[in-house]
């Protein structure tokens, strides 16, 4: 009888210490929830991130420019066909020359795909010759969460007063196919084209495609 009560009570303080562990684990888990206050129409969550080469860059530093935020993982098929293609770095130059800010926003957490850093993050932009203006670090997810980026590339589009003008696909062939880029309907460029002309922008959002962001 004795025995049986000492088994009992070890499995009770075991049982105790799984219960208190798995409450630590939730809590940890609830620090890092972020609500997404991203919304077409509405005002462009702020941020601070840091890119590539250590410089911090604000949302609010480009009050003023029409900006892109392309969310990005160099490991996601579906990025490097816009890459390899040569499609992203055309689409980052093209409309640099027309004074639009394109930052690319890594939201992949440390020790998952995409998640880069010092000089092999260093290698990997310039083995794409990215025409980025920045490539930003959001290693914690809470930049990418509150816009809700569920996907690589995932795009948005926010006008000079700093609003939400478009959300979603990069075009409308969702596959890691090369020659899906040529003939496929950009949304970005459209909408971009659209905006700097001062027309209204007829697609602004769409469901978008590709690898799940690596929160």
């Amino acid at each position: 009888m004795k025995k049986f009560l000492g088994i009992a009570a070890l499995a009770a303080m075991l049982s105790l210490v799984i219960a208190i562990f798995a409450l630590s684990q939730s809590s940890k888990e609830e620090k890092v929830e972020v609500t997404v206050t991203a919304a077409i129409g509405e005002p462009a969550p702020d941020f601070k991130l840091s890119s590539a080469i250590g410089k911090e860059h604000s949302l609010s530093d480009y009050k003023g420019q029409w900006v892109v935020l392309e969310w990005i993982n160099l490991q996601c098929p579906f990025v490097l066909k816009h890459y390899n293609s040569k499609n992203m770095q055309t689409l980052q130059q093209t409309y640099a020359k027309k004074e639009v800010v394109w930052l690319s926003i890594c939201s992949s957490a440390p020790g998952k795909q995409g998640n880069f850093s010092g000089d092999e993050l260093t290698a990997k932009i310039k083995e794409i010759s990215s025409n980025s203006t920045a490539y930003l670090i959001d290693g914690d997810g809470k930049v990418g969460l509150s816009y809700g980026a569920k996907t690589t590339p995932h795009m948005f589009i926010i006008n000079p007063k700093g609003v939400l003008v478009y959300a979603g696909a990069i075009d409308d062939k969702p596959s890691v196919k090369l020659e899906d880029v040529k003939g496929a309907a950009n949304f970005v460029s459209a909408a971009l084209d659209a905006g700097l002309a001062k027309k209204e922008i007829k697609v602004s959002s769409t469901v978008s495609y590709g690898c799940s962001v690596k929160y």
